[in-house]
């Protein structure tokens, strides 16, 4: 008796570079979940610390060598990327963050269904003609994306107001409630970190370190907080290209960890975690802090209100580059530890009801459903993630 083919599994391509940080931790997650979906799941990325556990979920590794920024290598890493295009055939393809969508929409050019996910906008990260020229390209190159696809409704306008035209998703960040949770602040610390005292005040900051993440304000607000918060310690958990000069203007209170391969160990000692960006979309580390039951104090970028639960959003976001109010927030909360707890509580039921990762990746999967069924000729059929979906 004949055999009916077995159904053919949708192809996704996630195209990324970064390879670290917060987009690579996205990848992977919705990689793990696709796959468990029964998708046919393949990233295409630089060589680099991505590729270990993407095989060992099963995920399809396509090496793809590109810079992080734009340059002269521009027009070779399309090339390359368009040979990998063919190979692969995907049935969709997802880029991240800025430097995978500008190769990846000049590679496709709407050929087949593209998801953009810029992650941050790229003319927020740099200034004068270079910012103008970053906006240019966002709002041309729009007309190859499918969906533009952001992290919070705060990204979403400032690609309005920056006159970027496209059809929108909403689908916020989330994290593994799993992995990311309490646990015993003495024990955690203590293997950390055996030789400080352990009613020491402990601040910790995890993120690339950049001008992005804006270190360096917390280093110029951490002199006003030491006065303020006698045996006070500050731990820069990460690495990146401002490492050297930050470790040059630190003082013996600041310890740099270097790249770590898990930093729930580091949320979880801490008194209080801090993120003092110059501009997100929606950034992880405070949702990663908060699901361990942690205190944030966060600047007011795109995302952060929309992290956080009322009650932490009136007290624990300070303005981007404005290392006095920094230092007042963070000080303020070293010196109240019941209030600390409460809000680390109230953080932790916060990120579980709104930010665990199994809801973004059904949120994802709407919006991919859509594309392939309206490419296929089909109505799209509604669904209940409807309501993340802004046209």
């Amino acid at each position: 008796m004949h055999q009916p083919e077995p159904a053919r599994r949708t192809r996704v391509l996630h195209l990324t570079q970064p390879v670290d940080g917060g987009v690579a931790r996205v990848v992977t997650d919705l990689a793990r979940a696709q796959l468990a979906a029964g998708l046919h799941v393949t990233v295409a990325c630089p060589a680099g610390p991505l590729d270990g556990p993407l095989r060992a979920l099963g995920a399809q590794v396509r090496h793809w060598a590109a810079s992080r920024s734009p340059g002269p290598s521009l027009p070779g890493e399309v090339r390359r990327l368009a040979r990998l295009l063919d190979e692969v055939r995907p049935d969709l393809v997802h880029a991240h963050s800025a430097k995978a969508g500008l190769a990846g929409r000049l590679a496709l050019r709407g050929r087949i269904p593209t998801v953009f996910q810029p992650h941050a906008w790229s003319f927020e990260a740099v200034d004068g003609t270079t910012a103008a020229l970053a906006l240019r390209w966002e709002r041309f190159g729009a007309r190859w994306a499918d969906r533009l696809l952001c992290v919070s409704d705060a990204e979403r306008a400032t690609g309005e107001r920056a006159r970027i035209a496209g059809r929108w998703s909403v689908v916020p960040n989330g994290i593994d409630t799993g992995r990311f949770h309490p646990a015993p602040v003495d024990t955690v610390r203590a293997a950390l970190l055996p030789g400080l005292d352990a009613a020491a005040p402990l601040v910790v900051c995890v993120g690339r370190l950049c001008r992005q993440k804006g270190q360096d304000v917390l280093l110029r607000a951490w002199d006003a907080v030491a006065r303020r918060t006698p045996g006070a310690r500050l731990v820069l958990v990460g690495d990146g290209p401002e490492a050297e000069r930050l470790r040059r203007g630190a003082p013996e209170s600041v310890l740099f960890t270097g790249s770590v391969a898990d930093a729930v160990p580091w949320y979880q000692a801490a008194d209080l975690v801090v993120l003092p960006s110059r501009w997100e979309g929606m950034a992880l580390a405070p949702l990663e802090a908060l699901a361990c039951g942690r205190a944030v104090v966060v600047t007011d970028v795109d995302g952060a209100r929309e992290s956080l639960p009322d009650a932490l959003a009136s007290r624990c976001l300070v303005p981007a580059d404005d290392p006095s109010a920094l230092a007042d927030a963070v000080t303020a909360l070293l010196l109240d530890p019941l209030l600390r707890e409460s809000l680390g509580h109230q953080g932790r039921r916060h990120v579980l009801a709104t930010h665990d990762v199994r809801h973004t990746a059904e949120r994802v999967a709407v919006v991919y459903r859509e594309l392939l069924t309206t490419t296929q000729g089909a109505p799209v059929a509604p669904t209940e993630c409807r309501e993340s979906i802004h046209s």
